[in-house]
């Protein structure tokens, strides 16, 4: 018995010896797999036509080095304890715990729309900004002055004095039709430039209640804080709105933003260069949309008009005779369906200009001339 289990014993041994050899020097004797088997894969050729229909790369390779972050700055004094307003503990712990200066910073986005370094963003990313500066997609950091902004449509202009700028081609927003593709570009929650991509959903969307002057792009092109100020833009990379807000319950895109459109960012933008601010027409009343209830309380069978609530003391309808529970039904001839519509068509006015108002009073419609007024500037 024990001189089998000494030969088993030394023929195990000569095995491994031998299997480890081979397995140092010709490991490929001991695979499984067949020598010289080839993997073969399937590769996709190279994309010879850059037009392609499924890609929006070009639209935004045109856009996307136009589009600036925005990096803003202000000084502000905070306690540094909520009990520095005890004396006994301000006496006690003596100016460790005393009011300091402190910095605080905020981002977001804007789009250069001149060569002229010209950039347009919201009023509410640069609001009550001590310092603002950009950065280019190229790396390049600016200083940028705030030329004017306009609280009632949240716009802001801002310059830069860089040289070779990209600037943004404006494209034809009031051609702009429900269910058109755009893309979103900007800084989304300082993550650095980002594109998203969407249709347009509503076109003139108003009361919103986000600003006084409203008649936004609504897309469901994803955009997060960070892309306030960034661009709206076609396939072509044409820029057709400013992204402005959104409608969020959790701070981020639920799928509705809302932007400013770029024919009447423009006409804001000219006007701020001009006379650093925009100067609007105003007649110096409170108005509400009518409901049924009231149209049919003052005999109307429609709804077209702005009643009038209130008339401010001395002003430019006080002075012309119109008196509250007036309803105003036209401008100049042209008919207002809303509220909204009756401050954009005074908004438009040119102040000094007499212009005839069409109101109903008592069931009669009659016409009052009004010497156009200029409109205070809102907080």
């Amino acid at each position: 018995m024990y001189r089998l289990w000494l030969i088993f014993a030394q023929t195990a041994t000569v095995l491994l010896a031998i299997f480890f050899v081979v397995s140092t020097l010709r490991p490929d004797v001991l695979s499984l797999r067949p020598r010289g088997e080839i993997v073969t894969v399937r590769e996709a050729a190279p994309v010879v036509d850059d037009n392609r229909p499924d890609s929006y790369s070009k639209a935004a390779e045109i856009a996307m080095p136009a589009v600036v972050n925005i990096f803003t700055s202000k000084e502000v004094n905070e306690p540094a304890h909520p009990f520095m307003d005890d004396p006994a503990f301000r006496r006690f712990f003596g100016e460790q715990f005393e009011s300091k200066p402190r910095r605080r910073s905020s981002l977001g986005s804007g789009v250069i729309v001149s060569a002229n370094g010209y950039i347009l963003t919201n009023h509410h990313v640069v609001e009550a900004a001590d310092e603002v500066e950009v950065a280019l997609v190229d790396g390049r950091k600016a200083k940028a002055s705030l030329i004017g902004s306009d609280p009632e449509t949240d716009l802001a202009v801002l310059k830069v004095n860089l040289q070779d700028l990209p600037a943004i081609t404006l494209g034809l927003s009031d051609q702009v039709k429900v269910g058109d593709v755009v893309l979103a570009v900007g800084n989304p929650f300082g993550v650095g430039q980002s594109v998203t991509m969407g249709i347009v959903s509503a076109l003139s969307r108003s009361k919103v209640g986000i600003n006084t002057f409203e008649d936004f792009i609504q897309t469901d092109a994803a955009v997060n804080p960070g892309n306030s100020g960034g661009a709206l833009t076609d396939t072509s990379g044409n820029l057709i709105g400013i992204n402005t807000a959104i409608y969020s319950r959790s701070g981020g895109s639920l799928g509705i933003g809302f932007a400013i459109p770029v024919h009447s960012a423009k006409q804001i933008m000219e006007q701020i260069i001009q006379s650093g601010s925009v100067v609007r027409g105003w007649l110096g009343v409170s108005m509400q949309d009518l409901t049924e209830d009231l149209a049919e309380s003052f005999g109307m069978d429609h709804l077209n008009g702005s009643l009038i609530a209130s008339v401010l003391r001395d002003g430019p309808a006080d002075k012309a005779g119109i008196k509250p529970g007036d309803i105003i039904i036209a401008v100049e001839g042209k008919t207002v369906k809303s509220t909204s519509e009756l401050l954009k068509a005074v908004a438009a006015l040119p102040p000094g200009n007499t212009v005839d108002v069409t109101i109903i009073r008592g069931k009669q419609e009659k016409s009052i001339p009004v010497n156009v007024g200029v409109r205070p500037r809102q907080k």
